[in-house]
């Protein structure tokens, strides 16, 4: 079964280093019946645009400015993006939320500005260690879809993937059991069918993120309700990577 293998390079290399990596990427899955993509710093997306055109791998930017143009100093629109390319758009990760103190308000504007600019949205939702030793989790991760989501059209849910991301998983080596991942995507799907429709939540992809590595991605992935992985710091090892996405799930 195709999956959607998704790898985010966070702040990581340079631009001159994409290239190589791209090409290897490109050549190591060539024929891949799974969707790829990465999402590099803003900075390498003209290298992308270069070396990943035409080939298997698709690529977007990790996050936009909600805004779509003005005396907004350091910010990057959608437009922009879209003109470089890239066909996808990270928003909303925990790290955005924790550190630059995004709300759900804010990631429910650049949704709607991104879908508006024909990018197609990977939407990360997850709960921090404390909220699920509360058992607040899906009461959480339900309240976070409620807003990020809100004013999105049904048929908008087709470009839009919903991530999964446990906050206490990501970068400590940990990763949520298989139950937790399968529950709380059960939980995921069950808000958007609630939401929306029955058929809407039974289509929607939703993928795990969270110190997946490969040790660990097959286990993830061997349940039909995950539909891919979103990989951190095990993607920037082309072999490692490239291994992920040949898979033949």
């Amino acid at each position: 079964m195709k999956k959607i293998i998704i790898g985010n390079f966070k702040m990581n290399t340079k631009p001159s280093e994409l290239k190589p990596y791209a090409m290897s990427l490109a050549t190591k899955t060539k024929g891949s019946k799974n969707d790829i993509i990465i999402c590099p710093p803003y900075t390498h997306l003209s290298v992308a645009r270069e070396f990943l055109t035409g080939s298997g791998v698709a690529y977007g930017a990790q996050n936009i400015s909600d805004e779509e143009k003005g005396a907004l100093t350091g910010e990057i629109s959608a437009s922009m993006i879209k003109d470089l390319g890239a066909t996808y758009v990270i928003i909303g990760h925990s790290e955005r939320r924790a550190k630059f103190k995004e709300t759900d308000r804010l990631v429910n504007r650049k949704i709607k500005t991104a879908l508006a600019n024909g990018l197609k949205v990977i939407l990360c939702v997850g709960e921090s260690l404390q909220i699920r030793e509360n058992r607040q989790a899906y009461a959480f991760i339900k309240k976070e879809l409620d807003d990020d989501l809100k004013g999105i059209y049904e048929n908008e849910l087709d470009s839009v993937i919903i991530a999964y991301e446990p906050i206490w998983a990501i970068g400590t080596g940990k990763t949520a059991t298989n139950k937790d991942i399968i529950k709380m995507i059960e939980t995921i799907r069950k808000e958007v069918e609630y939401l929306y429709s029955e058929k809407a939540g039974k289509e929607l992809s939703v993928v795990y993120g969270g110190s997946v590595n490969l040790n660990n991605y097959k286990k993830i992935l061997s349940n039909e309700t995950v539909n891919g992985v979103l990989v951190g710091g095990a993607c920037l090892d082309v072999d490692a990577f490239a291994v992920m996405c040949r898979e033949n799930y």
